[in-house]
């Protein structure tokens, strides 16, 4: 019996992407944020000032997404928006002392985290891993840009 790519790729990846949320959610839950939350804050963290536009595209996150997870980010005290001198319609986004202890907590955290997922996974193999995530996700943003080809 032939499986095909959609069960075998799409269908299995999207369960991996769900326990990856899943597992993530519940070691971030003592820091009170999300795997949302924290990939944003991780972006700011290797960032300087940037606007929510840029933020959107480096954190891949749609702007209402984005919108909602900088609200609570802020309200939390880990982000702040400052007025853009170089757009008055727009914000640069900045994360605060507090955000960026809080990366440097989480961060080394979650190390220990996929050290114990990737447990007894050989290094070649993760590495081809990460390759092929590498790929698909090109191949991903190719068919966004031209769906029709």
């Amino acid at each position: 019996m032939v499986v095909s790519k959609d069960k075998a790729i799409g269908s299995a990846s999207v369960r991996l992407s769900r326990k990856f949320t899943r597992i993530i959610n519940f070691y971030l839950k003592s820091y009170n944020i999300t795997t949302e939350q924290w990939s944003v804050l991780r972006t700011l963290n290797e960032s300087d000032q940037i606007t929510q536009k840029q933020l959107s595209e480096r954190a891949d996150k749609d702007q209402a997404t984005l919108t909602k997870i900088l609200d609570l980010l802020e309200k939390h005290g880990f982000v702040e928006r400052i007025p853009n001198p170089a757009d008055r319609r727009s914000f640069l986004i900045k994360i605060t002392e507090k955000g960026t202890n809080l990366a440097k907590e989480v961060t080394p955290y979650l190390e220990e985290i996929f050290t114990k997922i990737t447990d007894h996974i050989e290094e070649d193999k993760l590495r081809i891993y990460q390759e092929v995530l590498v790929k698909l996700e090109g191949n991903i943003d190719d068919l966004l840009e031209k769906p029709n080809d």
